[in-house]
């Protein structure tokens, strides 16, 4: 499959849910892949890529940044706190804010730089234990607090439980989002961002349908 491939999905899934055309943002999942896929990807004009982790990021991205303009960078992984600096300097969009030390250390950060990344709100849907995020009973509060440190919080992203219904997920994220007044729903990955799109997504984020599997590193 290919970027065409899952941009004509992407459009089809819009129009089969009643929503504008571009209306969601595609983030192509470049962890672990080689630099030569992630370039080919911005030489069809592509500029929107998540990663997992800031160290990866950090080794990729600033020369990629040299060479593509309007490239638009998303943590879609697990931030520890002593590296929130080093993430709100490469980043343009947090996806995975979810708790009150790490939302603490980011309002510090920003008010010092007088600038800060959009944030994504993780809520644990499936209350996995293994999984972070802010568990859905805990979501309205955590979500209040994080706007009263005036962070930028424009939505929630969830990671559904492999084997559930990812579609009561989905609804899940965005009745709780909806209650809070957050337009953004960063939900859908590879096999299910058809189902996300109709129940409101406005990020999906794929990876392997576009890049091919993953490279171990």
């Amino acid at each position: 499959m290919s970027l065409q491939d899952i941009s004509d999905r992407i459009s089809k899934a819009e129009r089969n849910a009643g929503r504008k055309s571009g209306e969601v943002k595609l983030i192509a999942v470049s962890k672990v892949q080689p630099d030569g896929r992630v370039k080919a990807v911005l030489d069809q004009g592509h500029r929107c890529f998540g990663e997992n982790r800031v160290q990866e990021a950090e080794a990729k991205w600033p020369d990629f940044k040299q060479h593509f303009d309007g490239i638009e960078l998303h943590l879609i992984g697990p931030l520890q706190s002593n590296k929130a600096r080093t993430a709100m300097a490469l980043f343009d969009v947090i996806h995975t804010l979810d708790r009150p030390k790490l939302a603490a250390t980011l309002a510090r950060i920003a008010q010092e730089q007088g600038s800060c990344p959009d944030m994504f709100i993780q809520v644990n849907t499936g209350e996995e234990e293994q999984k972070a995020g802010v568990l859905p009973a805990d979501a309205d509060q955590f979500i209040q607090d994080a706007l009263a440190l005036d962070l930028p919080v424009k939505g929630l992203m969830c990671i559904p439980p492999a084997h559930e219904e990812a579609a009561l997920h989905f609804a899940l994220l965005a009745k709780i989002a909806s209650r809070n007044g957050l337009a953004g729903l960063s939900m859908g990955m590879s096999s299910d961002f058809e189902k996300a799109i109709a129940l409101g997504a406005t990020h999906v984020r794929v990876g392997s349908a576009i890049f091919g599997d993953r490279v171990p590193g």
